[in-house]
């Protein structure tokens, strides 16, 4: 049997100036169930948010004004809603549910796949940046539970 030399180098890159894609900061939320669905170049925190349903807005096509971020989303598409507004109005939303758990997490106002319309919108408190955390706000409006400390009969 034939004697095996292998050889290796190790090459450091520390001196080397730091380009704009690496400078970016890309950041990484997950389902509450722990699945990965979105990579994005800023926090969901200091986006814009809908006054109709808090959802967070996500520009996904550049205008004149506004460039679209930056982001893949890896959520599985579903059948279009018809959501009934309060003022009136009514609103379909083509959502965006998580690959695992099949919870829906986004929606857009336009037909998959995801970015073909202006805007993309991640539902309040179905994302959350640590792996395995339910997000603060995943439960806000929810009457359902009574509070702590009391019991229902």
């Amino acid at each position: 049997m034939p004697k095996v030399v292998s050889r290796s180098a190790v090459s450091s890159s520390a001196d080397a100036q730091p380009t704009a894609s690496s400078a970016a900061a890309l950041r990484v939320y997950y389902c509450i169930c722990g699945e990965f669905v979105l990579v994005i170049d800023k926090n969901l925190t200091s986006l814009p948010r809908r006054q109709t349903d808090g959802a967070i807005i996500v520009r996904s096509q550049d205008t004149e004004n506004a460039a679209a971020r930056v982001f893949k989303l890896n959520a599985t598409p579903s059948e279009p809603i018809l959501v009934e507004r309060t003022a009136g109005g009514h609103e379909r939303q083509y959502r965006f549910n998580c690959p695992r758990c099949t919870l829906p997490v986004a929606y857009q106002s336009t037909p998959p796949p995801a970015k073909s319309g202006p805007f993309l919108y991640i539902l309040k408190g179905a994302l959350t940046q640590v792996q395995g955390q339910i997000p603060t706000d995943a439960f806000d409006g929810d009457d359902s539970e009574p509070p702590e400390g009391r019991q229902t009969s």
